[in-house]
């Protein structure tokens, strides 16, 4: 919680730290870069910081923060503080990080702002920071314990010893090299993947559980293939086979497949159909009675991840459809599934909780149809891959 004199300076400078808050992360990151090489080549995924998607992620993120305890002083943003904590937990990140950033984030606020920030402003933002760092590291420290983490030492050494190609895709099922069991999981969450690049870095990637074997960890990754192609993902298609040792973290991730006999639906697009498959595998291990939607929609049949398992799992479930929509199907289709997904085509039955993975646009597509169905927002879950840019915004 802010003190009164802080709400009042934050309030007053809120409007020019939030349109100046690109370029101070811009200008953050060069300055943590710079003080911590090390960093950027073994924390940081690369990609995100040359497209800059990480810079906006970092701005928007703190600008919401900074409004939502403006709105509802007593009331931290829980959901989004829970989707970075989880983020930073895959990641094995600590307390004394914090600190790191913090110098270098206000040594970026004093250049890009000058004048403007006077002492007063300067402590205001300073509780900014330190509430939003405070209630991440609880957080944080939360989640270790319940993974057995407890100085987020998440990171194991895993053996590939699965190795399954699909359309664009490759599965691994890796086990622990040292022969314990593989962490527990929840349906929807994700791991990371740590490799050694050729030129020495050692890149993080998060990818989702598309399955929960009793032996081994099931995660999906998709070749990236465009400007630039994707670092990890290209290595894991071209240079890991099986017998080859990864470094993985534990699962995290909070959108996770709820527990109850309520209705279900589970939307994607593209890759973004991974968590949903581990959600559909979980519904049918279990042998799951609840009424079950799944929407997926993709460029192709041919680009369409987990095709052929999409269709099993549904027909596997007594309650349960699947809908597909493709944009340019390359081969007869109907017409009514060609081009973007339309829910009113299908029937949303009321009480119904919809988890979502996908590109941005497509997210927010979705959501909006749900909240014309008159599905409340809180019963909308969503998982975006890469920088949240959707974080903080209605």
């Amino acid at each position: 919680m802010l003190s009164e004199k802080s709400i009042e300076a934050v309030r007053a400078t809120l409007p020019a730290v939030r349109s100046a808050m690109g370029q101070i992360a811009s200008v953050f990151y060069d300055k943590l870069f710079t003080a911590h090489p090390e960093l950027l080549r073994d924390l940081f995924n690369r990609g995100n910081q040359a497209s800059g998607e990480q810079q906006q992620a970092l701005a928007g993120s703190i600008a919401a923060f900074a409004s939502a305890l403006l709105e509802n002083p007593g009331t931290p943003p829980e959901t989004m503080l829970s989707r970075i904590a989880h983020k930073h937990a895959s990641l094995g990140i600590t307390p004394d990080q914090y600190a790191i950033v913090h110098t270098n984030l206000f040594a970026a606020i004093a250049e890009v702002l000058g004048e403007a920030v006077t002492d007063e402003v300067a402590a205001a933002w300073n509780e900014v920071y330190w509430s939003m760092a405070d209630a991440l590291i609880a957080i944080e420290t939360r989640l270790y314990a319940e993974a057995g983490t407890p100085d987020g030492e998440v990171w194991r050494d895993y053996c590939v010893v699965g190795r399954l190609p699909g359309n664009d895709v490759v599965t691994f099922l890796a086990r622990p090299v040292d022969g314990s069991p593989p962490p527990a999981s929840r349906p929807g969450q994700y791991v990371s993947v740590q490799v050694e690049l050729p030129d020495g870095a050692r890149q993080i990637r998060q990818y989702s559980l598309s399955g929960a074997p009793a032996d081994a960890l099931q995660f999906t990754v998709k070749k990236v293939v465009g400007r630039p192609d994707g670092e990890v993902s290209n290595h894991l298609h071209e240079r890991v086979a099986e017998g080859d040792v990864l470094r993985i973290g534990a699962p995290f991730g909070d959108v996770t497949l709820g527990d109850g006999d309520g209705p279900v639906l589970l939307a994607s697009a593209g890759i973004g159909c991974t968590p949903m498959i581990g959600m559909l595998n979980h519904l049918a291990g279990t042998g799951s009675p609840r009424r079950v939607i799944a929407v997926h929609a993709d460029r192709a049949q041919g680009t369409h991840a987990f095709r052929a398992d999409l269709e099993q799992l549904v027909a596997k479930l007594p309650n349960a459809t699947a809908h597909v929509w493709y944009e340019d199907p390359g081969s007869p289709w109907p017409a009514d599934r060609t081009g973007l997904v339309d829910l009113t085509a299908i029937g949303i039955p009321e009480g119904i909780t919809a988890y979502l993975c996908g590109p941005l646009p497509f997210l927010r597509a979705v959501r909006t149809q749900l909240r014309e169905l008159g599905v409340p927002a809180t019963d909308i879950h969503y998982e975006v891959f890469g920088p949240d840019l959707w974080l903080g915004q209605d």
